[in-house]
């Protein structure tokens, strides 16, 4: 280990969610008053990817995203476990409930802006319980994707100005291995 790896943080500013810290010479983001992130993997009995569509003003963009959320964000809830946040994120986001959710691990996100991980989930044998659209601070648009389609659909997205979030990939390569395993 280094000797930057050493070096105490120093706070620059800190918001309701997020944290601009320094150490050393490196500056870099932390999610504050949450106890994770969660994303979630969808996929219906008859290979549907469901996938959510929504502005994001960092970007200035609409992006396709697989649904994700915070976990222990929500006052009284602070100690909201990650299965829990992803069920709840999926259900609010696209209206679906999992039979099944399958804990998949973590990956860094952006290891040279963020210390966040995002914590992957498979979600399978879905039943449609809500209409989903987010809550009341999103505006979020349902896709349901057959998955020999999804190049295409994804192609066509970019065609008409959406970006794809990154995590698209690793939700697709998660689906592809599930699929080519069972079917």
């Amino acid at each position: 280990m280094s000797d930057e790896g050493q070096e105490s943080d120093q706070t620059i500013i800190e918001r309701r969610f997020i944290r601009l810290v320094q150490r050393g010479r490196w500056e870099f983001v932390q999610r504050v008053n949450t106890t994770g992130v969660v994303c979630l993997f969808p996929l219906t009995v008859d290979q549907r990817v469901i996938l959510v569509e929504q502005y994001r003003p960092p970007v200035e963009a609409t992006v396709i995203e697989f649904p994700a959320g915070l976990a222990g964000d929500i006052a009284g809830q602070e100690e909201e476990l990650l299965e829990t946040a992803a069920a709840r994120e999926l259900l609010e986001e696209t209206g679906y409930q999992a039979g099944q959710m399958v804990a998949l691990g973590s990956t860094v996100s952006s290891a040279g802006l963020t210390d966040e991980a995002v914590d992957f989930f498979l979600a399978l044998d879905l039943q449609k319980v809500g209409a989903g659209g987010g809550d009341e601070s999103e505006k979020i648009t349902v896709h349901e994707v057959p998955f020999a389609e999804i190049e295409d659909w994804l192609e066509e997205a970019r065609q008409r100005g959406c970006l794809l979030d990154a995590r698209i990939y690793a939700g697709l390569y998660f689906i592809t291995k599930h699929i080519q395993k069972n079917g």
